[in-house]
């Protein structure tokens, strides 16, 4: 390990980051993702700076395979976007740039500035990579790997807390849950699937900013959900939000009933699956999900002498109240239902048009090749061919992101 300084502006030099080799992380350029350092690279190339940061390699550090990875950059938004033409810039309050590869979305943030005011919504300011590193939401999630040498940027001591199996806010606690309440569930969520321990700080925080959980948008909390129930330690994190009483502002009824047996066994059995289709590259569809939270729930008055489409109707009735205020797609609801039934021996006949033809279909994505790095290495000359004016590809919407992106 070495030190990395910079000049404090009155000819000192001052330490700002501990930098680990390849030989001291346990974290592998054959680990990222390739068009994530395509990306890097051509970045890196321009002069500019560009790392790999947040749950990625969070979750390398713990053994682990990502499913995301997101980019920090000294790159402006429309510098980024004017050097890949499959890019997009999203956001409002904080813009970002997609990078899209087929179905597969790259992240890239620009360094934000530490000096803004963080109460009064500007975040479009930017920065230095050391101010950007104070700006992460908890130190675990605010290392910089830099494929290119192989070194792991550390600003603020977030490897001693992975020693310590510990989470820390970056963010002063005064103001950093009650102007993002999403915090409180990344946290809580973290400690579930990391198995590190939330800093007394941090605890008192939650506590006592819990009911701001009531401020926060139904979309943002759904997705919130969505990740918790397809992490495969629902169980877990569930009991951690009922247990800072933030349970009940999410999920009211579902956080009634947590403590009965059968609710626990169906989420233990839930997680399970969920786990293994996760690590065998096969994960669970988000209906089938749903369906086995609901299962211990959901309960049918008189099956023999009700006919299968009542079933449905009342089934899917039940299972609408049941994860309400969430707003999960309804055709995802409609076929969970339609799995529980069928669980049951009850098949209902699709006279009108189903829950999974009524799936929206995925629209060819214009915005660029499947995989920038595959085309980058293809060899053989490329035939010259007149070009002909195209009419310009409408980009997909972009998935939904929260309004304050947290890495």
């Amino acid at each position: 390990m070495f030190v990395r300084y910079k000049d404090d502006g009155r000819g000192r030099s001052v330490p700002v980051a501990k930098v680990y080799t390849s030989k001291e992380h346990n974290i592998r350029s054959s680990q990222i993702d390739k068009d994530a350092l395509w990306a890097i690279r051509r970045m890196q190339s321009s002069g500019a700076e560009a790392y790999i940061v947040g749950g990625a390699i969070r979750d390398i550090m713990l053994g682990r395979h990502p499913k995301d990875f997101d980019i920090a950059t000294s790159l402006s938004p429309r510098q980024v976007q004017r050097m890949f033409w499959n890019s997009r810039i999203i956001g409002r309050r904080f813009r970002i740039v997609h990078l899209f590869f087929g179905d597969k979305i790259i992240e890239v943030t620009t360094f934000r500035s530490d000096e803004e005011n963080f109460e009064d919504g500007r975040n479009n300011v930017y920065g230095s990579i050391e101010q950007d590193a104070r700006r992460r939401d908890f130190s675990i999630n605010s290392l910089y790997y830099n494929p290119a040498n192989g070194q792991l940027l550390d600003f603020n001591d977030a490897m001693e807390d992975f020693r310590r199996r510990q989470i820390r806010s970056l963010i002063p606690l005064s103001y950093s849950f009650s102007e993002d309440p999403v915090r409180m569930i990344r946290a809580l969520k973290y400690q579930a699937t990391t198995g590190f321990a939330l800093r007394r700080d941090v605890r008192h925080a939650i506590k006592k900013n819990a009911a701001n959980i009531e401020s926060c948008s139904i979309s943002r909390l759904t997705e919130e959900v969505s990740k918790m129930i397809s992490s495969g330690y629902a169980e877990a994190i569930f009991l951690n939000l009922q247990k800072y009483g933030i349970l009940t502002y999410i999920l009211p009824i579902i956080s009634m009933y947590l403590e009965y047996p059968s609710v626990h066994e169906a989420l233990s059995e839930m997680d399970g699956k969920v786990r293994k289709g996760i690590e065998s590259g096969t994960p669970l569809a988000k209906d089938e999900i749903i369906a086995m939270l609901l299962k211990p729930l959901i309960v049918f008055d008189n099956p023999e002498g009700t006919s299968a489409e009542e079933l449905f109707r009342e089934g899917f009735r039940q299972a609408k109240i049941l994860i309400s205020p969430m707003t999960p797609p309804n055709y995802e609801l409609e076929k969970a239902v339609d799995r529980l039934l069928e669980d049951m021996g009850i098949k209902r006949s699709r006279n009108r048009k189903s829950a999974e033809a009524r799936i929206p279909r995925k629209k060819p994505n214009n915005m660029g090749r499947k995989s920038a790095a595959n085309e980058e290495l293809s060899s053989g000359p490329k035939k010259s061919r007149k070009r002909r004016r195209k009419a310009k590809a409408i980009p997909p919407e972009p998935r939904t992101l929260a309004e304050e992106h947290d890495l």
